[in-house]
């Protein structure tokens, strides 16, 4: 692990911020993996984020990197694999980053199926932001804007990308790392918009009002509440989640449709202006 800190990380700019025994490293962690398995190169990849706790990953990983802003971390990704294809563009954003927002950039980046990969950080709040309640907090939750609990029901973000269209959707946690760093990879090698849900925990903005006041309490819940997708017979029991592969399917992407489509119109004008 060592030698992949040294490969991957800015030096320069650790220690991180992140509280103590916060998921995020090891989200970060299993993106090294991922890295290195792929040998992706670190001046052909280029990672975007957006604003919020997950947003200060692209600050400690040495690839080619963009701290954008709030929601806006797939609209920039869009116009970077456009202007260069040839680019290995993935997205790292949180719950409210992805799907508040970010919603709507979200939502048509999986119709699109523009070939990026996003890694969606879970932990079920907004934790740098004041600990407010976001689409993903669950009934009930505890949070500084609602005190008393919430009373609205959380997106399933996961299936939110299955149901707009995106070709690759997984979901893991960081408490089963060795498939999470599978998961990722399996998304960036596939062709289409891959997304990675990743559950995690934040025990200092959401833990601490919900029973769950240490790292050790999250890791625990996500053990506890995690079913694999091979394990499942008929319903998911009420506040369980599936993980593993949720969808993996072929449809067309839209930067190699977009490219067929401008060498048809050259290819036209050229044949309009050869018969003049």
């Amino acid at each position: 692990m060592h030698e992949l800190v040294r490969k991957y990380a800015r030096w320069h700019h650790l220690p991180h911020i992140w509280c103590p025994g916060c998921a995020n490293g090891i989200v970060m962690r299993a993106f090294m993996v991922a890295a290195e398995e792929l040998a992706l190169d670190q001046d052909k990849t280029v990672l975007i984020s957006g604003i919020g706790c997950s947003g200060r990953i692209t600050g400690y990983l040495n690839f080619s990197t963009i701290h954008t802003t709030h929601g806006r971390a797939l609209a920039v990704a869009t116009g970077v694999k456009l202007a260069n294809p040839e680019l290995e563009v993935i997205v790292f954003m949180g719950d409210g980053d992805a799907v508040a927002i970010g919603g709507n950039h979200f939502i048509h980046a999986a119709r699109r199926n523009i070939n990026l990969t996003a890694i969606v950080f879970n932990n079920l709040i907004y934790g740098m932001t004041g600990g407010q309640y976001s689409p993903a907090t669950g009934l009930g939750a505890r949070t500084t804007t609602t005190p008393y609990g919430t009373l609205e029901r959380p997106f399933d973000i996961s299936q939110l990308a299955v149901g707009a269209g995106a070709n690759y959707v997984a979901r893991g946690t960081v408490y089963h790392t060795g498939q999470l760093s599978r998961l990722i990879v399996k998304a960036i090698q596939k062709q289409g918009l891959g997304v990675v849900e990743v559950m995690c925990y934040c025990h200092t903005t959401y833990g601490r009002r919900n029973r769950m006041p240490n790292p050790m309490d999250g890791m625990m819940w996500l053990k506890e509440n995690a079913i694999s997708v091979e394990a499942v017979r008929g319903e998911v029991p009420e506040g369980k989640f599936l993980i593993g592969e949720l969808v993996n399917r072929d449809y067309p992407e839209y930067v190699e449709e977009y490219e067929r489509l401008v060498a048809r119109l050259r290819a036209e004008e050229h044949e309009l202006v050869r018969t003049r």
